[in-house]
Formats: C-alpha cells, sequence, structure tokens
C-alpha cells in the first residue's frame, strides 16, 4: 500500500515499526511543559499485547474546514482498514503534535491503532502544524472545529463512520464540549482530568479566588506555546510568514482571566454544567485524587449526567493512569480499549457491567516523596450513592466532639503565608510540590480535633457549616481536614477555600457585612480515606493559602461561634463485592518509535523558601530546567526552562508579588527559534497589576516583541 485514501486534504506519509524502543516525554499536558522525563515500563508481557493489525505511520494529514482553513493532524491507521474500516478516535489540543507531545503520543495512539482504530491526534487552529489564528481556550470556533473534524472523520472510506474522542487536561475539556454539541458520528468520549465548569474549578479560580500555580504556571507557557512557529518540514516556506501572522495577532492570554473575574459569558462558554443534559454520548470520566480538576469534576459529572457514564479516580495526579504519580499506575490502555469496543465496535466488554463509580480508597493521605499511595480499590454501583450516610461532629471550645455544647467564640488573627505546607493547587512534582507536615500551618490556624477510637472510611465531599463573623468587606476562608498521628504529624486528607463574597453566587457575589455574623456552608473536595483508630481527625482553619491562592485586599480578622458549627462526613459502609472487582492488571507504556537522545541533562527542579525575619517577608523561588534533548526521528532539537519568584509580606496582603518566565526554543540544521514569555503580577487594595510580554527570536535575532500592560481593578476578588 503506497498510498491513502482521503476525501479532501493531502498526506505526508512516514512508516514506522509498531513498537520499536525509544523512551518516553510526559508533559503533564500545559502545565509541565518545561519538564521531560524519561522512562517505559515496557515489558514481554507488555509487548505481546500489542494488537494483530499492523499499522501506518501517517506524519501528517491535512482536515479542511468550511472556511478554507486546514488542520494538521498526524495518524495511525491499520494497513488494512479501507478494505475492513474501523472506527476513528481523536485526540485534539494545542501542544504541538510535531514536537511536544511526539513521544507521549506514540505512547498510546499506535497500541489503539493496532487493536483496529484510526487514530488521530490534532493542533486545534493556529497550534503547531495547523492553519489559523491562535486562540483562548474553549472557544466556539474550537469547538465548531472539533464538530467538522468528526464528520471528516466518519466520512472517510477507512472508517465505520463511529468516531470516539478522548484526552487528558484541554483534550478532555474539548471532548466533553464537543458531546455536548451533539455532533451524531460521536459514539463516546473519555475525559481525562476534565472540567464540567470552566470557572468553578477552573485554571485561573477555585472558590472565587485566583489559584497561583495553575494560572500562573499555564498563564505565562501558553502564550509561548501559541507563539511558536509550525515546523517548515510540513507546511514547507511559509512557514515564516504563517509565524508572523501567528505573532502579529497573539495575545497574551492569561489577562481574560483577570478580566472576567465572576462567572460570566466568557467562563459559561464551554462548560457542560450550564446544560449536562447537551450531553447524549457515553461518557467515561476518569482522574485521580491528587488532581485538582478530577477531584471535583469526576463525581459531580456522575451525578448530573443522564447519559450512559463511568467514573474512575485513581491515586494519581495530572496524567494518564498508565504513566501516573503517585501510583499504583493501572494497565489503562487495556481499560479504555474495553470501553472503545464497547461503545464504537458493539463488543461485549463486560464494562458496562460494572460499577459505575470506583475509587482508590487511601489508607495514608500522599504527602511529599511518596510515589505509591496506600489503599484499595472499591466501587459504587450509583453516584451519589445511597450507602453512604453523614456523620456530624460539632467545632466546640474543647475541639470536635458528638455533641454541641454551649457557644464559643475562637477568634483568628491574620497572617498571610499560612498554607506554605501545601504550596501548589495543582502538584506537577510529588518530590516538591506535594503537601508535606501540616503542624506549621495548623499551628496558626484554629484548629479542631477528635480522638479516634474506631476505624471508618469516607468517600464523597466532607462538608464545614460555620458559624462565623469577619472585619472585612471581602474575606478569604481555608479549610482542611487533616489526620494527626499520636506522634503529632498532621496529614492533609482534602481541603477547600472560599471567597466568603462567592456564599451564595460566582455569578452575583455580595460583599459581607463586617461583624455580622453568617452561616456558611462548605463543602471540602472529594475524598476517599479510611480513618484509623488511635489518631485524630483535625479540622483546620484560616484566612489565607498562600502561594496557592492569591489573598484578600486587606488583612482578615475571623470569629467563629463553636458549638454552631460542624463538620459532615461522608462515611462509606463495607462492600463484599469490592473483593471480586476486576483486576486492571500492572500498568505498562508501549515504546514511542521516534527515540530520543538527551543532549544535556537538566538539574532537578527546585523550589526554596526565604523567611525575612526582620521583616517577615517569605520568597519563594522556584527553577525547573528541562534537559536539553533531540527527537530522532525529525531531528529537532528542543529546550525549555521556566523560573519563578512570588514574596509577600505576613502582615500585608497587598505585598504579593510575583514574576515568572518560561524559555522555549526549538532548532534543527539552519532552522533555529525560541520564545521567550514572561509575567509580573501584583497588586493593590483595589487593582490588579499585570505584565505580559512575549519576545521571538531567529538565529538569536529578535524578530518580534509584544507587551501587555494592564491594570485591572479587583471586583470582590
Amino acid at each position: 500500500m503506497n498510498d491513502i485514501k482521503t476525501n479532501g486534504g493531502g498526506s505526508v506519509i512516514r512508516t514506522a515499526s509498531q513498537v520499536p524502543n525509544a523512551v518516553l516525554i510526559t508533559d503533564n499536558d500545559a502545565c509541565a511543559l518545561v519538564s521531560t522525563s524519561t522512562g517505559s515500563t515496557q515489558t514481554p508481557e507488555a509487548e505481546a499485547q500489542t494488537g494483530p493489525r499492523r499499522v501506518r505511520d501517517i506524519e501528517n494529514i491535512w482536515i479542511p474546514m468550511s472556511d478554507g482553513t486546514r488542520l494538521a493532524a498526524r495518524m495511525w491507521l491499520p494497513e488494512d482498514a479501507e478494505e475492513n474500516p474501523v472506527p476513528a478516535l481523536l485526540e485534539y489540543i494545542p501542544y504541538r503534535k510535531r514536537d511536544i507531545t511526539r513521544l507521549r503520543d506514540e505512547s498510546m495512539h499506535p497500541y489503539l491503532a493496532s487493536h483496529g482504530y484510526a487514530c488521530v491526534r490534532a493542533d486545534i487552529r493556529g497550534s503547531g502544524d495547523s492553519e489559523g489564528l491562535p486562540q483562548d481556550e474553549a472557544v466556539k470556533q474550537e469547538l465548531d472545529d472539533g464538530v467538522e473534524i468528526i464528520a471528516w472523520l466518519a466520512s472517510q472510506p477507512w472508517c465505520t463512520g463511529k468516531v470516539g474522542m478522548f484526552g487528558l487536561s484541554w483534550g478532555g475539556c474539548n471532548a466533553l464540549q464537543v458531546a455536548a454539541l451533539r455532533p451524531p458520528e460521536l459514539k463516546a468520549i473519555i475525559a481525562i482530568c476534565a472540567i464540567d465548569d470552566r470557572y468553578h474549578d477552573s485554571v485561573v479560580y477555585q472558590g472565587g479566588l485566583i489559584n497561583d500555580t495553575a494560572f500562573f504556571d499555564w498563564g505565562v507557557v501558553y502564550p509561548a506555546l501559541c507563539a511558536r512557529p509550525p515546523d517548515p518540514a510540513i507546511v514547507g516556506d511559509r512557514w515564516r510568514e504563517m509565524w508572523m501572522q501567528r505573532l502579529h495577532n497573539l495575545e497574551y492570554f492569561t489577562v481574560n482571566g483577570l478580566i472576567h473575574q465572576h462567572r460570566d459569558a466568557y467562563f459559561k462558554q464551554g462548560s457542560i454544567s450550564e446544560d449536562y443534559s447537551a450531553v447524549e454520548c457515553a461518557v467515561y470520566a476518569v482522574g485521580g485524587w491528587m488532581d485538582p480538576w478530577a477531584r471535583p469534576s469526576v463525581p459531580r459529572t456522575l451525578a448530573n449526567l443522564k447519559c450512559d457514564r463511568k467514573g474512575l479516580l485513581g491515586p494519581w495526579a495530572h496524567s494518564y493512569p498508565n504513566s501516573a504519580d503517585p501510583g499504583p499506575a493501572i494497565d489503562w490502555l487495556t481499560e479504555s480499549l474495553r470501553w472503545w469496543d464497547h461503545w464504537l465496535k458493539d463488543l461485549d466488554t463486560g464494562i458496562m457491567d460494572e460499577p459505575m463509580y470506583r475509587v482508590w480508597m487511601q489508607q495514608e493521605p500522599t504527602m511529599r516523596g511518596m510515589h505509591q499511595s496506600p489503599g484499595r480499590w472499591v466501587a459504587e454501583d450509583s453516584w451519589p450513592s445511597p450507602r453512604i450516610t453523614p456523620r456530624t461532629f460539632y467545632l466546640t471550645e474543647s475541639g470536635l466532639e458528638n455533641n454541641a455544647g454551649e457557644v464559643t467564640t475562637r477568634v483568628l488573627n491574620p497572617l498571610q503565608t499560612v498554607g506554605i505546607t501545601a504550596p501548589r493547587w495543582h502538584v506537577t512534582d510529588i518530590d516538591t510540590e506535594a503537601p508535606t507536615d501540616q503542624r506549621v500551618d495548623d499551628a496558626r490556624s484554629l484548629t479542631f480535633d477528635f480522638e479516634l477510637e474506631e476505624e471508618f472510611e469516607i468517600l464523597g465531599q466532607p462538608v464545614v457549616t460555620l458559624d462565623l463573623a469577619v472585619d472585612k468587606p471581602v474575606a478569604l476562608l481555608s479549610i482542611r481536614l487533616n489526620e494527626v498521628e499520636p506522634d503529632g504529624l498532621s496529614k492533609r486528607i482534602t481541603f477547600n477555600v472560599l471567597n466568603l463574597t462567592h456564599r451564595i453566587s460566582d455569578e452575583f457575589p455580595e460583599p459581607m457585612v463586617p461583624g455580622k455574623r453568617y452561616r456558611i456552608r462548605v463543602p471540602l473536595q472529594d475524598c476517599a480515606h479510611v480513618f484509623k483508630r488511635g489518631r485524630r481527625i483535625r479540622v483546620s482553619i484560616s484566612t489565607s493559602h498562600w502561594p496557592s491562592y492569591w489573598p484578600s485586599p486587606e488583612p482578615v480578622k475571623l470569629t467563629v461561634y463553636a458549638g454552631r458549627s460542624e463538620l459532615e462526613l461522608p462515611v462509606r459502609p463495607p462492600r463484599a463485592e469490592d473483593a471480586d472487582l476486576k483486576s486492571f492488571g500492572p500498568a505498562y507504556l508501549p515504546a514511542s518509535s521516534s527515540g530520543l537522545t538527551v543532549l544535556e541533562e537538566a538539574p532537578s527542579p527546585t523550589r526554596t523558601h526565604e523567611w525575612n525575619l526582620g521583616t517577615n517577608k517569605l520568597t519563594t523561588r522556584t527553577n525547573a530546567a528541562a534537559r536539553r534533548y533531540r527527537i530522532d526521528a525529525t531531528g529537532t532539537e528542543i529546550l525549555a526552562s521556566k523560573r519563578e519568584v512570588t514574596e509577600i509580606l505576613d502582615h500585608d496582603p497587598a505585598s504579593a508579588k510575583l514574576e515568572t518566565e518560561y524559555v522555549g526554543a526549538m532548532k534543527r540544521d539552519d532552522w533555529d527559534v525560541r520564545v521567550e514569555s514572561r509575567m509580573r503580577f501584583s497588586l493593590t487594595k483595589d487593582k490588579f497589576l499585570f505584565m505580559g510580554q512575549i519576545k521571538a527570536f531567529e538565529n538569536d535575532k529578535e524578530v518580534f516583541a509584544k507587551t501587555w500592560d494592564r491594570t485591572i481593578p479587583r471586583l470582590l476578588v
């Protein structure tokens, strides 16, 4: 077979062996693109699981859009698909198929194709090798293009007419978003680490507060990716013209989140929570307890969708379940095949006979340096589960008790650096970013403890209801649920934060009346945990959560009315059937076909905290430099680095500042390009001060520079 038939669009064909030796680059989607890690769990048993069909690796196909724009995609197609058509699987993201995600893509798509699927990895409009101009996330154009891609795939002679869509993070989100548009050819999706509500748990906000680690981490990287040129090997001599068009039409998209501070039309666009019933195809929602998007959205999506659906939450961070940290990772490719074979091939794989919701019941919370999570798999037939029952504890003068007791007041004076024991909202490195011993923060918070005389487990959302008053109209509330060991070690199980002006609505926030007593209900993030006899349950409350969340405009003094405040835990009774759950099997990653050569090793990422005891200023410095490496199949050298500095005074929230920088470079023969992205962010009581900058270089000569300098009023944030 020397060519491939398509209905429109050309192709550049490169044939690769099915599963040759190579290594995997894990990108953790957008937020860890500054680093690469290598490794493979390839085993003889894993290699034997490659499917029966020989696969062609087609380096680039052009998918035409109705407005004349062509989108670039890489495709893996069974060699006999024209005689024996197959369903199509689409992954559709802006993270550059030709280089950034190349090796990761090769650890999934060829394997799935060998089991009888046309696997397509498309760059969204204006990114990678696709034509068009750069776009913000979840815009209407992106989703409309997704519908057109699906229709095009379904119409090809090598396709049965059935299409599935999947992805991690951005790709999981747009799978949900495109599904809500109901393209008739889309029969099922897998959404991994995706969100259903673009405001409530977004890359910008959580609980009406700006989250630092995702907003600014992703926020400095994504404009730089948008500013990279297409590859001349794909688009030819017009690469530079396309590059200049991108650069001169580029926006520093991070600023949009600062302009839209409430849940307005900007965030409603693409949020399936606006109408869950719009999603009619089958949905598999997947993620891990260490992922800030999956943790709330997987159970919420299960609870609200009406279509056929399943949910899976492991111990993992922001990654595919077969390459996840912390483990145990699982044989995700086989699990996903069971899903696709059921919905796209009408094969009886048994997957829909199993419980709707399966989770990793954690024996211990994941802490810094833990790369394996003790626990076991458990399941519920439906979600919410009627088996879950609430158990109530009361916050009293003496701690957590079974009875409310008399009403007393507990007062907390403000400190801005509470939160440093869990410095990252979005954990990409377990060794430097996961929570550690909570005692440093507990000592500067209001805490309430309960001595455990029995073991029990919880699954779902703990809820803390506080009778409280604050002395400022805008106030941050942070609540942590910890388990304390007999020696005093305090481990965070779950938490949540709330901008108290959003206590009723994210769309129409209302200021607090200083001194007025309110009753505030705060659901914590979903969790699964076994409480052990002889330990203590601890509720820890503060008015800051730095540096994960940016502070209130003024220092806030908090009064909690003990005796009228409560903790409700979702107690899960034992389920005998858990012992008979089907095993996922050991994790494995088929090796990539491109190969990678490390040209220069990089030091491990570092994060340092510097306290100035004279001024009570905390400075945090983060440095992450990726190794310089070459993708052997294309000859492209890639180098990236990132640094960030934040600082804050313990007595002054308006002192908070951040500077961050990302540099990404690509080189091959006489093609040598580099993009630098910088951001500065600070605030006053009334304003956000934002500066973003993009510079582009060709052969070390600056060819483009633009700065975005904005002063934005704070609107109850």
